[in-house]
Parts: C-alpha cells; sequence; structure tokens
C-alpha cells in the first residue's frame, strides 16, 4: 500500500528513514527509485548518501549543511512535484547469472541443517507443495522464467533483493526458522516473494535452490566487471537466471579463480514502467 504521504524518521543525528508504503510491491518499489533520482539529481549539498530499499530508503546527511525538518521539507516537494503516479522510466542494465540448480554445495547446507532439525522439509520440495509445482523441473522452469527487478541492496555488502517481473513466475516461501548459521557464497534462495544471491559464507534464512559459480560481489576487485565497484548489482537493474549444467558450471568456476570471467552484462537498455505495467496486466489476463 503506497501511503498518503511521505513518513519521515530520524535514523540518529545523520540519517533519515523516508518510508513511501508498506509491503513487497513493485509499483511502490519502482516509485522509490524514481524518487531517489530526483533527489540525486537535485544535488542537496547536505545529502551524503542514497540508499534504497523495497517501499523506503535511508538518506544519510550532514546536519551542519541543513537541518533534519528542512532536508525533510525538501524531499516532500520534490516528491510532490514528481506525483504520485506509477510511471516514467530509468537506466537498467539485464544481467545474466548463470545457476547450477540443486547442485551438491547448497544440499550439503540443506542436508547439514536437517540434522539438527529433522522436521525441516527440503527447500524445494517445500516450494513446489506451496505454489502447486509438480516436481524440481517445473520448480526450475518457473523461477528461471522471469527477469527480476533488483529492488533493493543491503544487509550485506552486494545482497540484492529480487522482485519477479512476469507475473506467472511468482514463486513464495517462509524463511528458515531457526535460520541457519552457514549459507555458501553463491547460494541463490527465495523468502518471502523475493529471491535473493547470496555474495558471501553468511548466516541466512532463505529456502535454498541452487548455486552460481559467477561472484555478485568482489572485495578484492579482481574480476574486470568489478573494476567500479565492490558489488556487481545496482538498484533498478535487472536479473536473468540461465540454468547451465554441472560441465558449464565447472568451466565457469575455473576462469573466475583464473580472473578472466566476464558477467553477461547488457548497459544500453531503458525500462519504461508504463510499458512494463500493461504487459504484466495483459500476462494476468491470459493466465
Amino acid at each position: 500500500m503506497l501511503y498518503d504521504a511521505l513518513r519521515f524518521y530520524p535514523g540518529g543525528d545523520r540519517a533519515i528513514e523516508v518510508e513511501l508504503g508498506d509491503g513487497m510491491d513493485f509499483t511502490i518499489n519502482f516509485i522509490v527509485h524514481r524518487l531517489v533520482a530526483a533527489v540525486r539529481q537535485a544535488q542537496i549539498a547536505a545529502i551524503q548518501d542514497l540508499i534504497p530499499e523495497l517501499a523506503s530508503f535511508q538518506v544519510n546527511y550532514d546536519p551542519d549543511v541543513m537541518s533534519y525538518e528542512d532536508l525533510c521539507a525538501e524531499i516532500g516537494q520534490i516528491y510532490e512535484q514528481l506525483g504520485r503516479g506509477v510511471t516514467g522510466s530509468l537506466p537498467s542494465r539485464l544481467i545474466t547469472i548463470p545457476v547450477l540448480y540443486y547442485d551438491d554445495e547448497t544440499t550439503a547446507c540443506i542436508d547439514a541443517y536437517r540434522k539438527s532439525y529433522p522436521d525441516k522439509v527440503p527447500d524445494s520440495d517445500l516450494i513446489c507443495e506451496l505454489n502447486g509445482l509438480s516436481d524440481r523441473a517445473a520448480l526450475m522452469r518457473r523461477h528461471s522464467g522471469t527477469e527480476y527487478w533488483v529492488a533493493a541492496l543491503g544487509f550485506w555488502p552486494g545482497l540484492c533483493s529480487l522482485l519477479p517481473l512476469r507475473p506467472q513466475c511468482r514463486i513464495i516461501a517462509p524463511k528458515y526458522n531457526p535460520p541457519r548459521t552457514h549459507t555458501p557464497k553463491g547460494a541463490i534462495g527465495i523468502g518471502g516473494a523475493l529471491t535473493c544471491i547470496y555474495p558471501d559464507a553468511t548466516p541466512g534464512g532463505y529456502q535454498l535452490i541452487g548455486h552460481t559459480p559467477a561472484p555478485t560481489y568482489d572485495g578484492e576487485q579482481r574480476l574486470p566487471d568489478f573494476k567500479d565497484s565492490l558489488a556487481l548489482f545496482r538498484a533498478g537493474d535487472r536479473v536473468r537466471f540461465a540454468p547451465v549444467g554441472a560441465e558449464e558450471y565447472r568451466d565457469i568456476q575455473a576462469q573466475v579463480a583464473e580472473g578472466t570471467y566476464r558477467h553477461d552484462i547488457i548497459d544500453y537498455q531503458v525500462f519504461s514502467v508504463d510499458l512494463y505495467l500493461d504487459w504484466a496486466k495483459a500476462q494476468e489476463a491470459a493466465a
């Protein structure tokens, strides 16, 4: 739900939390990104950083340059000028991520968890049951059958929150309870209505369905596609998952180890929300 007006909350003495709505909704998230882009374009001297999230964004600022109240008012004016309608376009790269579904590494992670919690249904079986899918092959087809919108980045450097753009490919899943203490780097999981790629070995709670050998975070910036940033994704990018077999998976691993791997990135595209919403409505009507 989109709120009637922006809601502002102090985040200590140097940050502001700006909330636009409540829920994992694509239209709200697009408005977040459009407002963040407009605030960035306004070049307000006090602002040091802008961090978009699913239905909100954080503003890091210098209170010696502008007060909390004045900055909130400035952002509110920009929002009013934009209007509350969901329209417009943003630059959006398309990045293809290779995936080995139901790989040995994430399977071992699930099995290790189930030794302590034997009642836990294996992740892929649980997702199939909850989403009316006949088997793991059907789950792989649905998960890889859409582009995903990079709605937010956070919690861990390079960690992405991905929303499916094709309505028929939506998948839902609960998070682990309690969460895992370990998740392999490169694991791909589903939690709520989101997909994520674990950029490093961390604790986690998403249901695991596969693994990518292609890094999404490179702290040492070894690979060519990380020269300008430690993290691969930007908010507003789109991601497509491409299933690969074990041989191609190992070949990509070898290229990564050599430092020669190049990600498949199309960086000249623009995403029109007006055209997308018309397309998504037609897709749902035809389903």
